[in-house]
Parts: C-alpha cells; structure tokens; sequence
C-alpha cells in the first residue's frame, strides 16, 4: 500500500527538476510518468506485462499522444527505454530488489529490480526507503546494475542530466520530513516554483527597504515615486 508521504513526494522532484529539463529540452520532447505503467512485453492480461514506477523521465518523446496526455508508456513502440525511474519503498525494499528472471519466476512473475536492468535497461534506478530516509542508486554499466557511492555531499550524481539526487530534510506540504530532492552540479538545491517565488519575494522586500534608506531626492533620480515603497 501507499503512504501518504509519496504524492507530494513525487509533485515535488517533478516540480523542481522542471526548470533543467526544459534547458535539456528546449523543444519540449520528454515525458515524465508517475505511478504510471511501462509496458515492455505483450502478455494476456496487459497488465503482467507492466510494471508501474512511481517516478520516471524519458527524454525525446512527446508528453502527449494524439493530443491526450499519456495514460501509460508502451516500449516497444517508443524504443525509448526511461533515463532514471525512481520507487518509493513503503515495505521491506524486497519488491524493488526482486532479481527474479522470468525463468524461475512463478505463473509468469519477474523480478521488478531484474525487469528494470535486463528488459527496460534504465540506466538509473532509485530506490527510496522513505521509512528509513535513505536513498540507493543503481547504474547500469555492462548490462549490470551496480550500485553507486555518493559523493562528498552524500548526493548521487545523475550526470546526464547534469543534477544530483539525495535526502533533505525540510518543511514541505505542511510537513516537516526527509524528503528526497534535487540539487545541481556545485550541490544547490533546486527549488519548486513555490520556493522560488518565496526568494524573489524576499529579495524584493530587501530592495524595497533600502530604497527606502534612500532621500526624495534620490528616488526622484531613479526615477522611483515614494509611494511605490508602500
């Protein structure tokens, strides 16, 4: 089951890494999936052929189909495997680490962890125990996923993207909690929409209250009216 912890979880890595992939897509051609299902092999029913990260980014495909937003992401029509999907572990962690091949697997049942490295081939693959505040990252090297080592600032870097992944404590959606983020390259944080209007917001109060340090007469000279401070 889920916990309420991974809607505002997934709105909120969505909402700050927004404004990179739109530098990386300036023709806006990716596709971000939550908790939808990525089909990647044909199976009667569909559904055992799907498995459904909560979190996924496909760059150079289209967000839409036939002017519809995507219900789900179908691979072997889009050839386009997911650069980095993300789950966030409510249980044990045995579900996102089942490297069960469909040869041994019973009725038809496959490991998510061995689907994501050896059919969909996602060359990032997060794994996010919420309970425990930790995150893993597993890169795909060789056709193996092999886990990674954070760096200095216990981050995970995600180089094609140029971003790094870690766990940040603060205050969001009215709670204050682990959460997992999104930081640059030098290791800043990327800001939601929210926050970063909360910046300029503050950062025009500062202005403000040293324009108004300032005499009529050098206001006048800026061009700047006193009852604009108010």
């Amino acid at each position: 089951m889920n916990n309420l912890q991974e809607h505002p979880q997934s709105i909120l890595i969505t909402d700050s890494i927004k404004p990179v992939l739109e530098q990386l897509h300036p023709d806006g051609q990716y596709c971000i999936g939550q908790d939808s299902g990525i089909y990647w092999r044909l199976t009667d029913p569909p559904e055992k052929g799907a498995e459904a990260p909560d979190w996924f980014y496909v760059p150079n495909v289209p967000p839409t189909l036939d002017g519809k937003m995507r219900r789900s992401y179908v691979l072997w029509k889009e050839y386009v495997a997911p650069l980095i999907l993300i789950e966030f572990v409510s249980g044990d962690g045995s579900e996102e680490r089942n490297n069960t091949p469909p040869s041994q697997g019973e009725g038809g049942n496959v490991g998510k962890f061995w689907v994501y490295e050896q059919a969909i081939r996602v060359p990032y693959y997060g794994i996010y125990e919420v309970a425990k505040a930790q995150v893993e990252v597993y890169h795909l090297i060789d056709n193996t996923y092999e886990l990674m080592r954070p760096n200095e600032r216990g981050h995970y870097s995600i180089a094609p993207m140029g971003v790094e992944l870690g766990i940040w404590q603060g205050f969001y959606q009215n709670a204050e909690l682990p959460w997992l983020r999104w930081w640059d390259a030098q290791g800043n944080l990327l800001l939601t929409g929210e926050e970063r209007a909360e910046v300029e917001r503050k950062k025009r109060e500062r202005i403000v209250e040293k324009l108004r340090t300032f005499s009529a007469e050098q206001l006048n000279a800026l061009g700047i009216d006193l009852e604009m401070l108010d």
